[in-house]
């Protein structure tokens, strides 16, 4: 099961699912994928987060994420970084993309 982020709520990854239903996939690869969208997605966005962060907000942040505590992330996100939540689908948008495009090329690979 999908784990819920933070940043959840602005990221949209049914697209993928689709693109992967279209495979000759077994479920248990299916899973394996998109559970390493969730990762690649999750490292992105808190690298994202962490480069914006002062120093000093860096570990009350991290505190926070490990404590699944979203409000608590966000008033530090908020506080601190200016347009956090667009910095955030930017890099979201730019993580799923590349993975649509890898799928898009494991396909054509397949129909050779």
């Amino acid at each position: 099961m999908k784990q819920k982020h933070f940043y959840s709520h602005l990221i949209e990854t049914s697209t993928l699912s689709l693109k992967l239903g279209d495979m000759q996939l077994t479920q248990e690869e299916r899973v394996h994928l998109i559970g390493l969208v969730d990762d690649n997605l999750h490292h992105e966005i808190l690298d994202t987060v962490l480069s914006d962060l002062p120093k000093e907000q860096k570990k009350t942040f991290l505190h926070h994420v490990a404590a699944k505590d979203h409000e608590k992330v966000w008033d530090v996100i908020k506080t601190h970084i200016q347009d956090a939540e667009e910095k955030i689908r930017k890099v979201a948008k730019a993580v799923i993309k590349e993975f649509e495009e890898d799928i898009e090329e494991a396909k054509k690979a397949t129909k050779d």
